[in-house]
């Protein structure tokens, strides 16, 4: 592992699981540089050279420590287990297992049945219902698993992955006109995240690739 190379994220900057992973490096202070992959109007994931980074032609993928690391939750794990001295996870193992719960309904339960891929098999009228059900739905089983982990945080007082995964998808919940004050525990967990400066840094608006009044 060199400390002296700068990660390489490919990413773009609407994509939740981009922002996942953008989070998680900023709150470990690991230094990186962003390559923007255009997945919404360019299809760049789909070129033969992406390909080669990452077969699942998805984003996010990671260039560190002399290798290239694809899927956000997977890219989390590595970042936790090679540098644990900001840890997104508790130590006792039933606390950890608590806080992936929460990641498992967001990044298997949620995400993935809402994404860009999804979407575009749907008729346009349709994709903002389709996704608000999803999402409504994943939102109700979190706010009852939050009811028993929260403190400040999704997991008692100290950002976790979890939280992580969180603010991104409140991100998403509220691109598709989700009421997100109806879920009192997100809400409240968003609204603290939003201005710490490690979530400020990964916003999307704060992205290289961002586009200005984009719908």
């Amino acid at each position: 592992m060199s400390g002296k190379e700068v990660a390489t994220l490919y990413s773009y900057w609407r994509s939740s699981c981009s922002y996942r992973v953008r989070i998680a490096l900023s709150l470990k202070g690991i230094p990186y540089e962003v390559k923007p992959v255009n997945i919404w109007k360019k299809d760049e994931h789909l070129t033969p050279e992406y390909r080669a980074i990452n077969p699942m032609q998805q984003v996010p993928a990671l260039r560190i420590d002399g290798r290239t690391l694809i899927d956000s939750i997977s890219i989390m794990h590595y970042l936790e287990e090679t540098r644990p001295e900001q840890p997104l996870l508790p130590s006792d193992p039933a606390d950890r297992a608590k806080v992936r719960e929460i990641v498992s309904v967001i990044a298997s339960g949620i995400q993935p049945l809402q994404n860009v891929g999804i979407l575009q098999l749907l008729p346009e009228e349709e994709r903002v219902q389709w996704a608000q059900r999803v999402i409504n739905k994943g939102f109700t089983a979190l706010e009852k698993l939050l009811a028993n982990s929260a403190g400040k945080y999704c997991f008692g007082d100290n950002i976790s992955i979890a939280d992580c995964c969180l603010i991104p998808q409140v991100y998403n919940a509220r691109r598709f006109k989700v009421d997100v004050e109806t879920y009192p525990a997100i809400a409240r967990i968003d609204k603290d995240l939003l201005s710490h400066p490690a979530f400020k840094e990964a916003h999307p608006d704060n992205q290289p690739d961002a586009v200005k009044d984009a719908k």
